[in-house]
């Protein structure tokens, strides 16, 4: 049960207008806060993005293909160096498709897994990880200073072989027999003191599957052509006249030595080119080979393990 009065009915309803009266100035005073008006702002803009989605079907960035302007020039700078001249209308437009076509299927492929466990995938990317090596090693220009102390520490590797250039008679032991050597020495005697381009040489010998003349050879050439021993034994030679005989693959020689040059190890300044590119190559094969170690360590192989008892192995009868 409660009680009022007419005195506390007036007082109550003076409180109430004064309320009502004060509410805009109230409101107007709330909606000067900044932090209102940013949640304002961002209700608009939410619900303005909403209500465009709903009709926009906006396309997932996985389901996009985007064509710069440099992928665009590629295409043109490829055909025209295949072609000898630009593409036309047509065939540019066939060179976009193809593009897109290779997206989409390397995409969709994706997408299969069919690059799981291909071993031409596996080999490519390894190859990529190998290629990232080399562009590190790349950025670093050697001095001059550097490749000179390097230089002295491999100067093996820059060693320049003797040249032989040479003539030679052959005496065959298919036609010849046990013979083939004695006959080659008879004719040495005969040739003493004879020029190389003496007439009468070629009478003295059979004739020679390859070349009579062989000019500025190496010694691996000699090697791979006559054997090892054969190469040896013609650069201790001397050049001027007819010495031998010597045995080759083939059966036995004797040689005129026109022009021999020991094998050299060159001056710096001589094969600095080549230094660089051989410095290069053994930076990136040294930085590689961190670089592995490093990625190594992050992995346990697992082998399977031999069978306790293998079965015994069949022998066949």
């Amino acid at each position: 049960m409660s009680f009022t009065t007419p005195a506390l009915d007036q007082t109550q309803s003076i409180v109430e207008k004064r309320r009502l009266r004060n509410f805009p100035l109230g409101l107007k005073r709330w909606l000067r806060e900044p932090l209102l008006q940013f949640l304002l702002i961002g209700l608009v803009l939410f619900g303005a993005y909403a209500l465009l989605n709903k009709t926009s079907n906006p396309v997932e960035s996985s389901k996009q293909i985007n064509l710069t302007l440099d992928d665009l020039k590629q295409l043109d700078l490829s055909f025209a160096a295949r072609w000898q001249r630009p593409p036309t209308e047509q065939e540019f437009a066939g060179l976009v498709e193809s593009k897109i076509r290779e997206e989409v299927l390397y995409r969709e492929a994706l997408a299969l897994g069919l690059d799981k466990d291909d071993q031409i995938v596996k080999r490519r990317m390894a190859q990529k990880m190998e290629f990232l090596a080399e562009d590190v090693t790349n950025a670093h220009e050697p001095t001059t200073q550097e490749l000179k102390s390097w230089f002295s520490k491999n100067t093996k590797q820059f060693s320049q072989p003797g040249r032989v250039t040479f003539r030679h008679l052959y005496f065959s032991p298919d036609r010849r027999g046990q013979h083939a050597r004695e006959d080659a020495e008879q004719a040495l005697k005969k040739l003493n003191g004879q020029p190389a381009d003496w007439p009468g040489a070629k009478d003295l010998a059979d004739p020679f599957m390859f070349q009579d003349y062989y000019g500025d050879r190496a010694p691996e050439q000699l090697i791979k052509e006559f054997g090892p021993n054969f190469a040896q034994a013609v650069f201790q030679l001397q050049p001027g006249s007819w010495q031998g005989p010597i045995e080759s693959g083939y059966g036995w020689h004797l040689i005129w030595i026109d022009s021999i040059t020991t094998g050299r190890i060159p001056e710096f300044e001589e094969v600095e080119p080549d230094v660089k590119s051989a410095w290069m190559a053994a930076q990136r094969a040294a930085y590689w080979d961190k670089s592995y170690a490093e990625m190594r360590k992050k992995y346990v192989v697992v082998l399977p393990q031999p069978p306790e008892n293998p079965a015994p192995v069949k022998k066949s009868e």
